[in-house]
């Protein structure tokens, strides 16, 4: 045994010793503070909307919306975004991206992924869209709860929500300025997005998500987007592990390349 491991086993105690003395002095806690909800919480989700199920995004739906009018940039985003795209017809398409093609994408790109299905779950109190790619999740407060003042910014945001009718109305902040509106399209701290998710008047196997992008720094004006959801009753989400099969490489300074 060297000198150096010989150093390290009486610090560990050290430090062990230390760490008893302080959890002793702490004042005991309870297992869980959470409160189970009433039995009439469980009761009042029979009133909402049945969107049991996976859904999954229509192609033609997102064919339209990305096809459509493109968000209305302006300043040094506008500017960021015409630099990208002469990036993309410089190098045949392949641009380096800015992590790993394993860090999920965020808001709103989670919500049009339409290889890979989601599903809505309700509890009291809010409702949960569990997302097969990447393995992600989205809570929307139902229980009317504002946006925290001292929000941290996360991939999907902070969203709270509230029904109108059959209608789920979410509003989300939050979001991480390194996560994308879209392709090579960047948005300010300023983002917020709201949802209209509802079933289709003459469909209920349909699902609809209205979103409304703004954000007074990076865009002129509000960017539409329409999604639509199909429902199917007799399929599960799969596991979804990206590292697995991971084969782009990131170099030092994190940016994804191609092989």
């Amino acid at each position: 045994m060297t000198s150096a491991m010989l150093l390290r086993i009486p610090l560990r105690a050290a430090l062990f010793a230390t760490l008893l003395t302080l959890s002793a002095s702490l004042p005991a806690q309870t297992a869980s503070k959470a409160k189970v909800p009433p039995a009439k919480a469980y009761a009042a989700l029979d009133a909402l909307p049945d969107w049991s199920g996976i859904w999954t995004l229509d192609f033609a739906s997102i064919a339209a919306t990305m096809g459509g009018p493109p968000p209305a940039l302006k300043g040094e985003y506008e500017q960021a975004y015409e630099a990208w795209q002469r990036e993309v017809r410089e190098h045949n398409g392949q641009v380096a991206d800015d992590g790993s093609h394993c860090r999920p994408p965020g808001m709103p790109i989670i919500m049009m992924a339409p290889q890979y299905p989601i599903e809505f779950l309700f509890t009291p109190g809010r409702v949960t869209t569990h997302h097969e790619a990447w393995m992600q999740w989205r809570v929307i407060y139902t229980d009317g709860r504002p946006h925290p003042e001292d929000l941290d910014d996360t991939f999907n945001g902070h969203s709270i929500g509230h029904w109108e009718g059959g209608v789920l109305v979410v509003d989300t902040i939050g979001i991480k300025t390194s996560v994308a509106l879209g392709m090579g399209i960047k948005h300010s701290d300023k983002v917020h997005i709201l949802e209209r998710i509802h079933l289709a008047k003459d469909d209920s196997n349909t699902l609809r998500d209205e979103m409304t992008i703004e954000d007074p720094l990076a865009l002129e004006k509000p960017w539409s987007l329409a999604l639509t959801f199909k429902r199917s009753r007799g399929e599960d989400l799969i596991e979804f592990v990206c590292e697995e099969n991971d084969r782009n490489p990131v170099d030092t300074t994190g940016r994804t390349g191609f092989h």
